[in-house]
């Protein structure tokens, strides 16, 4: 199995690298969505070095947590923490969006073996998750489904269906965290199809809540360790996050939902966060 780190210093390290890479990856690609892919790069890195059963040396190992990425287009931060991790060379990276390449601008089965299932179109993977969770259970595995949700695709009709899924059958094993930053592609979540009471509308739903800092690492950790304990209920945590968090210019802005940086922003992205 990785080896896993409780050390917050060095995950925020390995997080400030996670986004570093992200800009790297979508300037170079001219396309791409760097803000989300900040946003949550604290929890991913939290996810990958400290938090989840998995082996970069054998990524189908039966004893593996699962993890799906509903939210496909915040792939930056998530191929990035699996090249930090070891599953492939982080040169990698910089293939990203080109024909041929293994990282694709949404994830796509069949290429990474860590890629459970394709994701992107919006709502469709947590629904997925419910399934994978399910399944476990009743294989009687001990194995937990973390799945990766965006506060704007909770707007999806089909991530309520999941929800009440997972309660009635009571996944115990799923994990569900959403970036809550607030944004989404046109602006304000709560302009366009307000969420709130977002942590209500879960509670009610027969879902374990469990809200913290998204960004500020020692909080996320603590957020998994809640998440963690036994408990018949499906578990959803809202990580509060800042679109863009770690470069002034990007932070909780919308533009840079789904805009590549161009080279000179970029370099003066890279350059803030040393």
């Amino acid at each position: 199995m990785h080896k896993q780190t409780t050390d917050v210093k060095e995950l925020e390290r390995i997080a400030n690298d996670v986004r570093k890479w992200s800009i790297k990856m979508t300037t170079a690609a001219n396309s791409g969505h760097p803000g989300g892919s900040l946003s949550s790069a604290d929890f991913f890195t939290a996810l990958y070095f400290s938090v989840m059963k998995h082996d970069p040396a054998k990524p189908d190992w039966d004893g593996r947590d699962r993890f799906i990425l509903s939210n496909g287009h915040i792939c930056p931060a998530w191929y990035s923490v699996q090249a930090l991790a070891g599953y492939f060379p982080v040169e990698e990276l910089m293939t990203f969006r080109q024909f041929g390449s293994r990282l694709q601008g949404h994830p796509t089965r069949g290429t990474l073996p860590t890629i459970e299932i394709s994701t992107g179109s919006l709502g469709q993977g947590f629904s997925a998750a419910v399934g994978y969770a399910l399944g476990l259970q009743l294989a009687g595995k001990p194995n937990k489904v973390f799945v990766s949700v965006g506060d704007g695709e909770l707007e999806e009709g089909a991530t309520w269906e999941a929800a009440m899924a997972g309660s009635h059958y009571k996944l115990g094993n799923l994990i569900a965290v959403c970036d809550r930053n607030g944004l989404q592609q046109n602006g304000s979540t709560e302009d366009l199809i307000g969420l709130e009471p977002l942590a209500g509308k879960y509670t009610a739903f027969g879902w374990r809540v469990v809200e913290a800092e998204g960004n500020d690492m020692a909080k996320v950790l603590d957020a998994f360790k809640k998440a963690l304990a036994p408990s018949q209920k499906p578990t959803m945590i809202l990580f509060k996050t800042v679109m863009g968090k770690g470069v002034k210019f990007m932070e909780n802005d919308h533009q840079w939902h789904g805009k590549a940086l161009p080279q000179d922003k970029a370099e003066a992205a890279l350059k803030e966060l040393g």
